[in-house]
């Protein structure tokens, strides 16, 4: 039995079907479960999705830089289908439909997202074909179609195919005796129309040819063929033009590319395996063959081809996508880093060192002195990484403990650790291996670590440790001192130089208590300990964040000034949302930056009409979490590994930090204006779930808040280009 048995039929795009949303008449009278107040996550995400490719469009941004837009939208419309598609096929196969605030079933948001989808990616492929590869060509980098092919190029692309693309080819003719193949998600594959008897008497007219994954998706071809540039042909072009070359004596009447999405998500209960790394490793390779969820096809495949294929795979119409190009976008990924043309790629900058650390020889002497706040990646990693390492080397330093979500399994950070387990110290490292798409590094990483004599926890079963803490424990005369790190961003040094997120440096004594009792609970097994400054979920940090949103709503009830500022990746969780129509009703002034997902509708008379949403997408992924409230004019501010998600809130071992010192808190608040302030870069949520860029007013100066603090931080001209 397939998995869905009829097609369905499409319907509008998510923002033109959203409810109209009435006005309240009055608060008392509001009821905020009303699903026309909330938008459907998924749904949400696709918005965001179609933000980021929408920034292919802008021509004040380089070219090469529009090509990785295009191209990171493509990586997250994969992964879109591979974890929210596929989740909401499953409730649909599987009967076990589930209904959100929002009230639109899983049935319903599939085909919104399905004439969403086919409109975004058949824009796509237009801004593609009709601008990008053109502007490419004209500034020297060309990616060469068959058509297009010299004699030359053709005679060194024959002989390319026949010595290095040939002999790794395994042709598949399909008949009783070899029967349709288990593709691998998403991998390249070629159907092949065939007349004629093979040796063997067979004739079925039909074989898959699937590329050899090892291989290249782009071939460089030599310049003494070429007339100037860089030039390359894709893997697909040498295949399709030779493949009649796997066939021999037959005739071949027709050959199209597809690709395969599958579910990718990891179906693993913690609580039901005795090892979860073992259960892990095994489902890794199931991920590869999970349930069909997307086919994308050439759109000149013939119509019996595509059903053929669909008919194998169990989709349905709705889920078939007919493009105009490669099917794998995403491999383009090196024509977008191309080296050698500095005008079409973003101006290099260099992250600053704060001064207070610049003066410094030893971190420990600075870090004592002050809170040290560090905003990435416009100021340095390195002093992260540096306290690390001191510690490492340090014969006063005698213990380090580490949660690590997403840090990669040869990163500095993970060097430091195992020169300090291989040095003596008492090293703990907390690794997550369920961070999606990243388990087989991390199971990596935790064999590294355990064969230099560090103590791996995989943390706490059925929960996620998302938190970003560093605790090093050092002896100073007659008393042990503890020194901290706590982010809003993994300890990945690639990350770090394209997510803006914040650092604190602290020797705080209570806070750095809390984080060496969390530690203790991550570990260790005891009842929740109280903490003096450190929230944590699942536990402290969502009740404390709607005490504070219910604290400004009663300053704004007794006719106080009330404001509330929140940047986070997503917001979706109900009971918060309700907190802030509630506040917003008050009077509360809130501003959400929300850089993805944002479930809440602002700008509804009556209900959130003082929520103003905003969304931005640039140069770096928006990647910090900070929560800010007025608070009467004492303001309040904390620093979080956790975004508005029920995930985050209610499953997830995370933190929020607080900042204390005056001087940090107004810091962080210019910032935020910066946020606020900026119209380029900005899009502007709206009460009907889809986002208005924002633009400068009459005779308003062009403000990009990327930009402006890249001036600020990293000097005149950083951001230039």
């Amino acid at each position: 039995m397939t998995r869905r048995d009829a097609p369905k039929p499409r319907q509008k795009a998510a923002s033109a079907a959203a409810a109209e949303v009435a006005p309240a008449t009055s608060a008392t009278t509001t009821d905020l479960s009303d699903p026309s107040l909330y938008i459907h996550r998924e749904l949400s995400q696709l918005q965001f999705n179609i933000r980021v490719l929408e920034q292919a469009l802008d021509e004040q941004t380089p070219l090469q830089e529009r090509l990785k837009f295009l191209l990171i939208f493509s990586s997250n419309m994969d992964e879109f289908f591979e974890i929210r598609v596929a989740g909401l096929m499953d409730q649909v196969a599987f009967e076990h439909e589930r209904v959100g605030p929002d009230g639109i079933a899983p049935q319903q948001a599939l085909a919104m997202i399905s004439a969403t989808a086919h409109q975004q990616i058949e824009r796509q492929y237009a801004i593609l074909n009709e601008r990008i590869l053109p502007a490419l060509a004209e500034a020297g980098i060309r990616i060469v179609r068959r058509h297009e092919w010299t004699t030359r190029q053709k005679a060194w692309v024959r002989r390319y195919f026949r010595h290095e693309v040939a002999p790794l080819v395994t042709p598949i003719g399909l008949d009783p005796t070899h029967p349709f193949p288990l593709l691998v998600n998403k991998s390249l594959n070629f159907i092949v129309q065939l007349e004629g008897v093979d040796a063997f008497g067979r004739d079925s007219g039909l074989a898959i040819v699937p590329a050899p994954r090892v291989l290249p998706r782009l071939i460089r071809l030599p310049d003494d063929i070429c007339e100037g540039g860089e030039n390359q042909v894709m893997l697909s072009s040498v295949i399709h033009a030779h493949v009649d070359e796997l066939f021999p004596g037959m005739q071949l009447h027709g050959c199209y590319q597809f690709r395969l999405t599958r579910n990718a998500d990891l179906d693993i209960d913690a609580e039901d395996v005795d090892d979860l790394a073992r259960a892990l490793r095994g489902g890794l390779y199931t991920r590869r063959f999970g349930d069909a969820v997307r086919l994308e096809v050439a759109d000149n495949c013939p119509r019996t081809l595509v059903e053929y294929l669909l008919k194998q795979f169990g989709l349905a119409e709705q889920d078939v996508y007919e493009v105009n190009g490669p099917v794998n976008l995403s491999r383009l990924f090196s024509v977008a880093s191309q080296p050698g043309f500095p005008q079409l790629q973003y101006r290099p900058f260099t992250p600053a060192i704060p001064k207070a650390l610049k003066k410094s020889e030893d971190i420990f002497v600075t870090v004592a002195r002050q809170d040290v706040l560090l905003l990435h990646p416009y100021e340095s990693f390195t002093p992260v990484v540096d306290m690390l390492r001191q510690a490492a080397k340090d014969p006063a330093v005698l213990a380090i403990k580490q949660t690590l979500y997403r840090s990669g399994a040869t990163s500095e950070i993970v060097d430091a650790l195992v020169d300090a387990a291989r040095a003596g110290k008492e090293v703990t490292a907390v690794i997550e291996l369920r961070a999606r798409f990243d388990e087989e590094s991390n199971l990596t990483l935790a064999a590294r670590l355990q064969q230099a004599g560090a103590v791996v926890i995989y943390g706490v079963v059925g929960v996620k440790t998302h938190a970003k803490l560093m605790l090093i424990q050092r002896r100073e005369g007659s008393e042990l001192v503890r020194y901290a790190h706590l982010g809003t961003g993994n300890y990945h040094t690639g990350n770090a130089r394209i997510y803006t997120d914040y650092s604190l440096l602290t020797s705080d004594p209570a806070l750095c208590e809390d984080v060496h009792k969390l530690f203790g609970q991550l570990t260790g097994m005891g009842k929740v300990q109280a903490m003096k400054k450190l929230l944590h979920a699942p536990f402290t940090l969502k009740k404390t964040l709607l005490d504070l949103i219910a604290r400004e709503t009663a300053h704004a009830e007794a006719g106080q000034p009330a404001q509330i500022i929140i940047k986070v990746n997503a917001v979706t969780d109900a009971k918060v949302i309700r907190a802030l129509y509630k506040a917003s009703m008050a009077g509360v002034k809130i501003d959400l930056i929300v850089r993805g997902m944002c479930c809440l509708r602002p700008g509804v008379p009556g209900v959130s009409h003082n929520i103003r949403v905003r969304s931005i997408i640039g140069r770096f992924l928006e990647h910090s979490r900070v929560y800010w409230f007025a608070n009467g004019g004492d303001e309040v501010l904390y620093l979080a590994s956790a975004d508005l998600m029920e995930r985050n809130l209610d499953h997830r071992v995370e933190t929020g930090f607080p900042i204390e010192s005056k001087k940090l808190v107004h810091r962080v608040r210019r910032e935020l204006d910066l946020y606020l302030a900026d119209n380029c870069s900005a899009s502007l949520l709206q009460a009907d779930g889809g986002y208005l860029r924002a633009q400068p007013a009459n005779g308003q100066a062009p403000r990009n808040v990327q930009q402006l603090l890249l001036e600020k931080l990293c000097g005149t001209g950083a951001a230039a280009g």
